[in-house]
Formats: structure tokens, C-alpha cells, sequence
């Protein structure tokens, strides 16, 4: 067992600074790119049950494990379109001849127009292939893996244009080791592998990944196996990265539950069933992680949460990261479109909410298996940019002011950051009339009030704890609109 001293360690400044990063989930799913428009999974889970949102999976990263499931919207897709004995596995050569043509450079320079601080890329998924040819290939499936170094290729890409590099790895799910299917939490659990040979697998990987890439962020999945030392992970990870950082996801099972569930009676296993659903089912309402973690498992180091299509309704004090695709599916699901996803200003206010909150949001793009990233996904992240190109200094390197919300007299939201001695306050629509009234709660007097973007001069008065100000004709529609108060308590 390593020694843990890691674990009193202060978040790394750049990640707490960072504020916006962009997830990229790309593999062999990414060939049939199918997934039911279900709707986003929070909200299944809430209404339906885990049994329910499992079936129909609007995660098309979950291709291999949905179609597995008897009369899935998948599996009825899989069959007419490739044939029901149609393997997984022919999709490993039609996804390496498309992906030659992949151009990291393009990745990285949409990145940096959506002025994105990190980017965090998945080397390996639940179904087991790896966007890397590792020197510790799959003993299971020959051949299981990208013929390009995908992984390597946009390591050294992305930190070209001034952006950090992560990686993420399904270290609880691997269907070539553990097949299932998954149906419900308790299948979700016993699926996470146990062997020998896994643990030392993931090992091994982990490290490989740690020493020939060095990322800044590793980003596991779904939990991990409960013998593995993560100690010894975590203190070798960060001897090579003094400033890297490691998410909520690691969390390892506890055999003393696992092994009676192996070995539990129908009638037990149906109780235990129906406890674990509304455990998981809990845990989404409160913006928990989807891992193991929600199913009632202990949870490991981490220097960051990561709840998933969810926010938290208040300031959080330690730093987490909300994580969501564009659309509904994390990988690429052909039946999205630009009218079934987000709009920019959506997606404009979902990072403002955060931020004020002390979290990143780390949003996903699904590229198609030729590297193609959707132009609907495309246009989003520009339009993310071209607002913080004027708004930036409102978002990044800001820290929680001492709430995190409030409201103009006539009902516009807001949002508070702070940084450097000002506090911004950003209205999540645009004023319908010519005065704006604040009634933030400062202590003393503001010395100067200024509108990010507009290059006149506000006119604006402060008494009686109000702050009035006349909006300006003319200023251009925006999906915010950050105030920048001087000097203010």
C-alpha cells in the first residue's frame, strides 16, 4: 500500500480555473451510431426505473450492451440494419478504415474556438476497445483495437493550441471480460470484473496511459475492481503529474455485499434488486455520479464529482464537474439532429449556473467513426465560444461569490461569480425595458459598474440596497449578459 499523503493534497490551481472542458466519447459504437432519442437519463431513471432506462438506452456508447437486451429498440435496429448474429466485433475494421482520415489538428483547433481549458478523450469504453494499439492488448479479442495511436495523436495535438490534455477510461465495465448484459443496478455491480487477470489488465493500462501520455486528468468509469491498490495508482499518478487530478469514479465495490448477491435465492435477490433501484434512483435525484458510488458502494479518493446531466441547486464547497453530451448520447447517435439538441444560449446559461456554483462543465461532443465531429455539435461549441470571447473574464478563474443566485426586480435570473476584487453579475436573458434594478446584498459602495462587451458608459445609481442601472439601446442579443461591479464590498 502506497503511502496516501496525496489525498491532503490542494486541488491543482489550473483545473479550479478552468471552468470549461470538452468530453469526447469515440469507438466502436461510434460505426452503428444508434441510439432511441429516449430522453436525457436523469429523467428516465426518475420516472421509470434503471430497468426501463437500461432497455431503452439513449446512450449509444451502450450499443453492445442494449442490443443484448431482449426487444430493445436497439437490438430491433441492430437486426434489421447488420442482422441479429451480426458480431460486435466487424465493427473493429470498418471503424479503422474510416478513421484514417481522422485530422486531430481540426479537433484541436474547434476546441480552442469553443475556448474550452481542457479536453478529456475515452481510451477505452465499457465494450473494451481501445483507441490505443497498447503493448498489453486484450486477451480475449484479437486485434481489439485501433490500428493509429487515437490517443497519442490528439495527446500531442490539443496542448499545440494551449489546451490540457485528460484521458478516460472505463476502469468498472469491461464487456469482453464480464459480457452481462446489464438490465438493472445489481447486474451493474456484479458486471464489474473481479478477476486476476482484469485487475492487472487495468493496471497495467493505467500506467501505460499515466507514463507514455502524461495526462492531466485521468477519468475513470463505473467504479473498479475491489482488489486493485488505488493508493499505490494514485500516488505513482501523481508523482509524474504534481498538478494532475482524478475524478469521483474509482469507487470499488465491497465484496462482502457482492459475493452473497452471487449466491443469493430468487427471493433475496428481488429484495436486494428493489433496495439497490431506489438507492441508484436517490442518488440521480441528488446529482450523484452514475457509478457505483450510487449504488451504495464506498467511495475513493477523488479531487473532483462528477454528477451526470445534472447540476447542484447551491454552492457546492469542493470542486466538482458536471458532465452532459450536446444531445441525449454521449457517442455518436445518427438520430440526432440540431432541432433535438440544445441551443448555444441553453448551453451558454448551463455554464454560467455552474460556474457560480464552484463547478467546471465538461461537455461532450460525439464525433462519427470517421472523426467527424456533427455540425450541430459543431456550431454549439462556436456559439459557447463567441459568447466567451466578450464574457470570459466572468467565468474564468472566478470563484463562488457568497450566493450563487438571484433576481432582478422584474423576475430576469442571475447568476454571481467574483475574482480580483469584482463581482459580475450575469443575467440569463435580455432586459425588456430600459431600467435594471439589482438587489444584490453588498456591504458597502460599488465604484464602478460596467456591462462586458458594451464601450460606453453605464448610467446606473446605488441607494437603499438597490442598484439601478439604464440599460443602453442597441446592445446586441446574447444568451447572457455579465454586469462588472468595482470595488464592491
Amino acid at each position: 500500500m502506497a503511502d496516501s499523503a496525496f489525498k491532503r493534497r490542494l486541488l491543482p490551481a489550473w483545473y479550479d480555473d478552468a471552468n470549461l472542458g470538452i468530453f469526447v466519447h469515440w469507438g466502436l459504437y461510434s460505426v452503428p451510431g444508434w441510439a432511441p432519442l429516449t430522453a436525457q437519463s436523469a429523467e428516465v431513471i426518475a420516472r421509470e426505473g434503471w430497468q426501463a432506462w437500461l432497455k431503452k438506452n439513449p446512450y449509444a456508447e451502450w450499443y453492445l450492451n442494449t442490443i443484448r437486451i431482449q426487444n430493445s429498440p436497439s437490438q430491433l435496429y441492430h437486426a434489421q440494419t447488420f442482422g441479429l448474429n451480426f458480431p460486435y466485433e466487424r465493427f473493429v475494421p470498418m471503424f479503422n478504415a474510416t478513421a484514417a482520415a481522422w485530422d486531430p489538428a481540426a479537433w484541436s483547433d474547434l476546441f480552442r474556438r469553443a475556448r474550452a481549458r481542457y479536453v478529456v478523450l475515452t481510451t477505452k469504453h465499457h465494450d473494451g476497445f481501445l483507441l490505443w494499439p497498447s503493448r498489453y492488448p486484450n486477451p480475449n479479442k484479437a486485434g481489439y483495437h485501433a490500428a493509429r495511436d487515437l490517443v497519442g495523436e490528439l495527446t500531442q495535438s490539443v496542448p499545440q493550441v494551449g489546451l490540457r490534455m485528460g484521458l478516460h477510461y472505463s476502469g468498472g465495465l469491461d464487456w469482453t471480460f464480464e459480457p452481462g448484459p446489464i438490465g438493472d443496478p445489481v447486474q451493474m455491480l456484479l458486471a464489474i470484473p473481479q478477476s486476476r487477470e482484469y485487475v492487472e489488465y487495468a493496471a497495467r493500462h493505467y500506467r501505460q496511459l499515466i507514463e507514455r501520455y502524461a495526462p492531466s486528468l485521468l477519468w475513470n468509469d463505473i467504479g473498479y475492481p475491489a482488489a486493485a491498490d488505488l493508493d499505490d495508482l494514485f500516488a505513482e499518478y501523481y508523482r509524474q503529474a504534481p498538478e494532475g487530478v482524478v475524478n469521483d469514479r474509482f469507487s470499488q465495490p465491497d465484496l462482502g455485499v457482492l459475493r452473497p448477491l452471487l449466491a443469493a435465492r430468487p427471493a433475496t435477490l428481488r429484495r436486494t434488486r428493489a433496495l439497490i433501484s431506489a438507492l441508484a434512483r436517490q442518488a440521480v435525484a441528488r446529482a450523484e455520479s452514475l457509478s457505483v458510488d450510487s449504488l451504495g458502494m464506498p467511495r475513493q479518493h477523488f479531487d473532483f464529482k462528477t454528477p451526470e446531466y445534472s447540476s447542484f441547486g447551491a454552492i457546492v464547497a469542493r470542486k466538482w464537474e458536471s458532465t452532459r453530451a450536446i444531445g441525449f448520447s454521449f457517442g455518436y447517435n445518427r438520430n440526432e439532429s440540431p432541432e433535438t439538441i440544445p441551443s448555444g444560449e441553453k448551453l451558454v446559461r448551463l455554464l454560467v449556473d455552474v460556474t457560480s456554483k464552484n463547478g467546471n462543465l465538461l461537455l461532450d461532443v460525439g464525433p462519427m467513426a470517421g472523426g467527424t465531429i456533427p455540425e450541430g455539435q459543431q456550431q454549439r461549441l462556436l456559439e459557447l465560444g463567441r459568447w466567451l470571447e466578450v464574457n470570459g473574464e466572468a467565468i474564468y478563474g472566478t470563484r463562488p461569490w457568497r450566493q450563487a443566485q438571484g433576481s432582478t426586480e422584474s423576475g430576469i435570473p442571475l447568476r454571481f461569480t467574483q475574482r480580483a476584487g469584482c463581482l459580475y453579475a450575469i443575467l440569463l436573458a435580455r432586459p425588456q425595458c430600459d431600467r435594471l434594478t439589482l438587489r444584490p446584498k453588498l456591504e458597502g459602495q460599488i465604484q464602478a459598474l460596467e456591462l462586458l462587451g458594451y464601450a460606453g458608459q453605464l448610467q446606473w445609481r446605488q441607494a437603499a440596497g438597490a442598484i439601478s442601472i439604464d440599460w443602453p439601446s442597441g446592445i446586441a442579443e446574447a444568451p447572457a449578459h455579465s454586469l462588472r461591479l468595482r470595488a464592491c464590498d
